[in-house]
């Protein structure tokens, strides 16, 4: 079975000067990759035409697949489906699907609708439409010399439902794609090299279609195994056989053997025992809230956020002593520890978790730099505490806070609840 290749090109001038982060690629490569597509390149392009040309004839040369996004909105820098109507050789002409949900989308909002808005429905007549349930703008598929072509929305909830619901299926079914299958895990306490070395014997005898990927990120290693064959059924099976000689070689530093964050590892202990956790944040400024609560269910074991910056809060919200303020400082392990005992008392939550430290680029003092941070977590065993030191900006030692107090946190949870 031959590899089928994707290139994924982005238009927009805010792109290319970075007033927009592009994340529409990001995600595309994920769904492409799960599909069984390989993506050979990403291109971002700004709004000129010549530019746009290239990047399609460079992609063109090189996948079986591209995929576009960008440059369909009303205006007069949206110019994709012009240049897709001459690269085509084709002219544009008006569509009524895509007319008659333009004229729904608009009577629904009770707006009117203008003249630019109604020349949205225009698609190359060489085109397939592909119809947006999200948006004013259809897609638009095109076939040449055995290159698929598709031309989505940029805005990104668009582009992912034309995605799932139009592009991934007919790709499907287009063409012959392998099964591409994923195993992850996380490890903490342990450096990516340090790791290497530990299954370095075992890595050097994975199969050819077996490749092992090692993905760093602030103090943990996520490994992931990637198979790749003609046959699920099969490929499940060896996959799984490896994966769990990975698993054996790492348990000492196994954080979950799931791809997923450190807060939805605190989630599952937290509610398989019916606890509940509260918060306590300084320094993060409701960071770890944040993490936690951006994923659905989590009233089921999350209480909130008690967010205290200043002493007066501390002292209000918290029963932060006056005293141990002035003699210790807010960041320090006195203080935290209050802060978690705190909260704890004021909500009657099982687990608290509670952080306090110097982010940065101001506020450090000679024996506090920036990046010191004190957590707590306390809960019916008492209260452990921990100092960390980062070394980074202000955005990411918030970044490592939130992760290392989670971690800290799931640590308290496997010896309480014996999991």
């Amino acid at each position: 079975m031959t590899t089928v290749f994707a290139t994924i090109i982005t238009i927009g001038d805010e792109l290319l000067i970075g007033q927009v982060v592009d994340t529409n690629s990001a995600w595309m490569a994920q769904q492409l990759n799960e599909a069984g597509i390989l993506v050979k390149q990403r291109i971002s392009v700004g709004d000129n035409a010549a530019d746009i040309v290239d990047a399609l004839n460079k992609a063109a040369a090189s996948s079986s697949i591209v995929l576009i996004t960008g440059g369909l909105g009303p205006t007069a820098d949206d110019i994709t489906k012009p240049v897709l109507c001459k690269y085509f050789g084709t002219e544009l002409v008006m569509n009524d699907a895509a007319l008659q949900n333009i004229q729904t989308i608009f009577t629904k909002l009770n707006r009117p609708l203008t003249e630019r808005n109604i020349k949205q429905a225009e698609v190359p007549a060489s085109c397939t439409v592909l119809q947006n349930a999200r948006g004013t703008a259809p897609g638009m598929w095109f076939e040449q010399n055995g290159v698929v072509f598709v031309s989505m929305p940029g805005v990104p909830h668009e582009m992912k439902g034309m995605m799932t619901s139009d592009v991934l299926p007919r790709l499907a079914q287009h063409m012959q794609l392998p099964a591409v299958l994923h195993r992850t895990l996380l490890t903490a306490g342990i450096g990516e090299s340090f790791l290497a070395d530990l299954i370095e014997a075992w890595e050097a005898k994975l199969p050819a279609n077996i490749k092992l990927a090692y993905l760093p990120n602030y103090g943990m290693v996520r490994l992931r195994l990637t198979a790749t064959g003609p046959e699920k059924m099969i490929l499940e099976k060896a996959l799984d056989e490896q994966f769990s000689q990975l698993q054996s070689l790492v348990k000492n530093y196994m954080v979950t053997d799931r791809d997923e964050p450190l807060e939805l590892v605190c989630a599952r202990l937290l509610k398989a025992h019916t606890k509940v956790l509260v918060t306590a944040e300084s320094c993060t400024g409701g960071y770890i809230s944040h993490l936690i609560t951006s994923h659905a269910g989590s009233s089921d074991y999350y209480a909130g956020s008690i967010v205290s910056y200043s002493y007066y809060l501390k002292q209000q919200l918290l029963g932060v002593k006056s005293d141990t303020l002035k003699q210790q400082g807010a960041v320090s392990e006195a203080v935290v520890t209050e802060m978690a005992l705190g909260a704890l008392h004021n909500t009657e939550a099982d687990y608290a978790l509670a952080v306090s430290g110097i982010m940065g680029p101001g506020g450090a003092t000679p024996d506090k730099p920036v990046g010191t941070v004190w957590m707590a977590v306390a809960g019916p065993n008492g209260v452990d505490t921990q100092l960390m030191q980062f070394r980074f900006d202000r955005r990411r030692n918030i970044e490592l806070t939130a992760t290392f107090a989670l971690n800290m946190l799931r640590k308290r949870l496997v010896l309480d609840l014996g999991e």
